[in-house]
């Protein structure tokens, strides 16, 4: 399934309207593409919007997912909705054996791909550490006990059937691997969750698509997707559903955001 390119007056065909924010944007029969088109759209300035909206925080974020994995030099790792790849490079960087990063939207993957060229350390033994492919979290692309670790950042909520990607990421585990999931989440403390509500409501989808130049709704779709999706504790849930034991709830930066580690058993 293609991403949909802006028409020649700028408008997203695929972009959310306000109904369709106003109710549960998982549950729109069309999410997938309407996902894909979006973050083709923006793309360009993705990494730009990161670094500003989480004033300078996703990438500590994407170091504690990291930890939390416990990388060695043998590790194979699969990162899933990689984006522009920077939790990829961040297990390169870790050490890991080799890192496959995966992601919906081409568009992204080619920003990844360019940033791998002009990154130093890609490299061990005239072999390249990262590889991107693109796939479907729901149908990867590989075979049953690949991987030592499957990541993925900011990504699950986007996924048309969460369930159906967490027991992909369970199929294609070693046993005793582990998965890591980051994740936005809701703080619990009321004035924190007051103050990040207005932020993510009110001045962050003005801003991000101002310097997107985003007509696709992305940064309108962002705090609601984060709303009506799991919380930390129901994403905990669902992976033991799915085969995962023992998750693990840490909460970063006053619980804007979790990162959730399940191991699949032995």
């Amino acid at each position: 399934m293609a991403s949909e390119q802006p028409n020649d007056g700028g408008e997203q065909r695929a972009g959310w309207s306000e109904g369709e924010l106003r109710a549960d944007p998982h549950a729109h029969a069309e999410k997938a593409a309407k996902v894909r088109s979006m973050f083709a759209a923006i793309a360009g300035k993705y990494d730009l919007n990161n670094r500003v909206h989480s004033f300078g925080r996703d990438q500590a974020w994407r170091r504690e997912a990291v930890r939390m994995a416990h990388v060695t030099k043998t590790d194979r790792v699969l990162d899933v909705a990689c984006g522009t790849g920077d939790l990829s490079r961040a297990f390169a960087d870790a050490g890991a054996a080799h890192v496959t990063g995966l992601d919906f939207t081409q568009e992204m993957l080619d920003i990844a791909k360019t940033k791998r060229l002009v990154k130093r350390g890609t490299l061990r033994s005239g072999k390249p550490v990262i590889d991107y492919v693109q796939g479907d979290a729901m149908r990867l692309p590989f075979a049953d006990k690949t991987f030592d670790i499957v990541s993925i950042a900011f990504g699950i909520r986007n996924v048309s059937e969460p369930m159906v990607a967490l027991r992909e990421f369970a199929r294609v585990l070693k046993p005793g691997g582990r998965l890591v999931v980051l994740e936005f989440d809701q703080p619990s403390a009321g004035p924190v969750r007051w103050l990040n509500k207005l932020y993510c409501n009110k001045v962050m989808p003005i801003t991000a698509s101002l310097i997107s130049r985003d007509k696709a709704g992305a940064y309108k779709y962002l705090p609601r997707s984060i709303e009506t999706f799991l919380t930390s504790e129901a994403l905990a849930s669902a992976m033991v559903e799915a085969g995962f034991q023992d998750p693990q709830i840490k909460r970063l930066t006053l619980g804007v955001c979790a990162c959730v580690r399940g191991d699949k058993p032995a």
